[in-house]
């Protein structure tokens, strides 16, 4: 990125500052973004849908609104793409999926709308996977077009990586913001379960839809995930709660020095490559007295397979009207994902929702020692294979028990591209999570050659 303009690689929330002091204008930055996309997007297809009049009309609008002297919001000017499963009044919100061509919603999903209302910029429509799910879409890695983004937010890991837009909003039902943000290099944060409303958002799964963000810093993406945090009469999931001060928390030193359990997740021995093994090896040497390792008791053996239950029964009821519309349109993928769904048991569908109160309760005793969990945001970088978006066993685990994550971009493998370390808190506790992530980072900087 030696020939990218300067704007572009500045931390989100400097920029933000800029923008809000007028020092950097809107329409300035935007145009940025809009000369960087029309270079990079041939080769890197992020995008769903762009329009380069409907951003700048958004910029000059709140540069004119600044310069009135009317308030301005806590994202003033700031461009953030949003994945395609999320609906935009007026603009296109197709899912991935043909069987949504043309598809154009009357209303804003609530978190755009609050993004608007914070004085953000819909630069555009990022890629999804069909659905949500698991067939790889047309995006491709921006360190290497030949390895795979990662899914299910493939396009907006990827425009962020690509420095296209400084932020991004993706959705996570398994692992579809920390292990594409872990492939492509960013800062991606999935928060507590409920903490977004997912009012006007594709629904695959809903005890397990999480709505997380994408940014080019840690900081950048506590910023706009305060923005979006509240209740939501639409979203049961959410509930009437103070909004925590994640990006004050965020870039405050801890009172004492943070302390992190190691926790090698299921299958850890069977799926993690070398680079990870030794790369997680190296990092609790570093971290010394301030890290210890945390088995996780045998029940968390069968988490996958129960999320994975849950993900799929629910699966073969919400997407029910698209297999009824255009069975034959849809992916192998779904269709295998879908005819499980409805072969689950309501017994056994429900017992496995009741699984997530056991394993919070196992994992309140590692958190009763530690202010986060440490532990690989995927088996390793992303793969060499345009055929698959990952393997995400590293994260379902976190999805279905609620807890917020984040995954920092400090690895690097041998053949240079990124790897991200994966930080969990406890449910509720996401300031914290990220004050922590930021002492990680400043603790360890960037490894080389994992």
């Amino acid at each position: 990125m030696s020939n990218i303009n300067p704007l572009l690689m500045l931390d989100v929330v400097e920029l933000r500052d800029r923008l809000a002091s007028g020092a950097v204008r809107a329409v300035e930055y935007v145009e940025a973004c809009l000369d960087r996309i029309a270079e990079i997007e041939p080769q890197v297809q992020a995008w769903a849908w762009l329009d380069s009049d409907h951003a700048i009309a958004q910029a000059r609008a709140l540069d004119a609104r600044r310069q009135s002297g009317a308030p301005t919001g806590p994202l003033h000017g700031l461009p953030v793409g949003l994945k395609d499963v999320i609906d935009t009044a007026k603009i296109p919100s197709e899912n991935g999926t043909v069987l949504d061509k043309g598809r154009v919603p009357e209303d804003d999903a609530v978190l755009v709308s609050r993004l608007k209302a914070a004085g953000a910029i819909i630069m555009g429509k990022t890629v999804s996977t069909e659905l949500a799910f698991m067939h790889p879409s047309k995006t491709r890695n921006p360190h290497n077009p030949s390895h795979t983004p990662g899914g299910s937010s493939s396009g907006s890991a990827a425009a962020v990586a690509a420095a296209m837009v400084p932020l991004a909003v993706g959705t996570q039902t398994g692992g579809s913001v920390i292990r594409p943000a872990s492939f492509c290099g960013v800062v991606g944060f999935k928060p507590t379960f409920g903490a977004i409303a997912r009012t006007g958002v594709l629904s695959q799964s809903p005890s397990l839809d999480t709505i997380g963000v994408f940014a080019n810093s840690i900081n950048g993406a506590a910023m706009v995930a305060e923005s979006l945090f509240g209740h939501d009469a639409g979203d049961p999931a959410t509930v009437p709660s103070p909004t925590p001060r994640l990006l004050d928390v965020a870039k405050s030193d801890p009172l004492v020095t943070p302390m992190l359990a190691f926790v090698r997740p299921p299958q850890f021995d069977e799926v993690a490559d070398e680079a990870t093994v030794m790369a997680f090896r190296e990092i609790t040497a570093l971290l010394g007295d301030q890290c210890f390792e945390a088995p996780l008791p045998k029940a968390f053996d069968d988490a996958n397979a129960l999320r994975k239950q849950i993900n799929f029964a629910e699966m073969a009821k919400h997407f029910y009207g698209y297999e009824k519309r255009g069975r034959e349109h849809l992916s192998p993928e779904i269709v295998a994902a879908i005819d499980e769904g409805k072969d689950i048991k309501a017994r056994d569908y429900l017992a496995a929702l009741d699984w997530r109160k056991v394993l919070n309760a196992g994992l309140e005793e590692v958190f009763n020692r530690c202010d986060a969990i440490i532990t690989p945001a995927a088996p390793g970088p992303a793969p060499d294979n345009l055929q698959t978006t990952g393997n995400p066993i590293f994260n379902g685990l976190w999805t279905f028990c609620g807890t917020p994550a984040v995954t920092i971009p400090l690895l690097w493998s041998q053949n240079n591209m990124p790897m991200g370390v994966q930080l969990v808190g406890r449910v509720g506790d996401d300031a914290r999570l990220m004050r922590t992530a930021n002492w990680l980072k400043s603790h360890l900087g960037g490894q080389e050659n994992a």
